[in-house]
């Protein structure tokens, strides 16, 4: 991206900011997943440091599971268009299952989820065994896939999951603010 890409300006706020903003609409808890470097202190809600280095976002879950005192509610950062009615949507449905997990036409949203306790021993364990893609440890837990016609009634599923990678989706994404 260039910068922080958390700092980057987005509807009165910035992409943190608005994060925030949403998490707090849909859970009590909220906390920042800020990797191995303590960021972002100034907000206003406790810092969650990872343990394991270069474990990416597989090592950010556990980090926040390990902080959480029962199912987290995760969001990455780079997804601004999810709205807060439906991450209350997804913690909503979170008793049922040990994740809870949109499916966009992309495929499943690993970093807008609901994740509960029974999934911090299986991704623990595949962080220390180097396998880090997300759904890696889903096979060892009960997994409620949101599925794009349950997602429809909060917008467009295409729409809903954009993520900003570059300099290009946060352009194109600011013009349809």
């Amino acid at each position: 991206m260039g910068s922080d890409k958390a700092l980057l300006a987005w509807e009165g706020t910035d992409l943190l900011g608005h994060t925030l903003d949403r998490l707090r609409a849909a859970c009590p808890h909220v906390r920042i997943l800020s990797g191995s470097e303590r960021r972002y202190a100034d907000r206003g809600v406790p810092v969650v440091l990872d343990r394991t280095m270069d474990a990416g976002s597989l090592g950010g879950v556990v980090a926040g599971l390990e902080a959480a005192d029962g199912p987290g509610l995760f969001l990455g950062l780079d997804l601004p268009f999810v709205p807060a009615s439906l991450l209350a949507h997804l913690v909503a449905l979170a008793e049922g299952a040990d994740a809870v997990v949109p499916v966009s036409p992309s495929g499943p949203e690993p970093l807008c989820a609901v994740y509960g306790p029974a999934c911090l021993l299986p991704a623990r364990r595949c962080v220390a065994e180097g396998r880090l893609k997300m759904t890696a440890f889903w096979p060892d837990v009960r997994v409620r896939r949101v599925e794009a016609a349950e997602l429809a009634a909060f917008g467009d599923p295409g729409h809903l999951f954009r993520n900003l990678n570059t300099p290009d989706d946060y352009e194109a994404a600011r013009r349809l603010c």
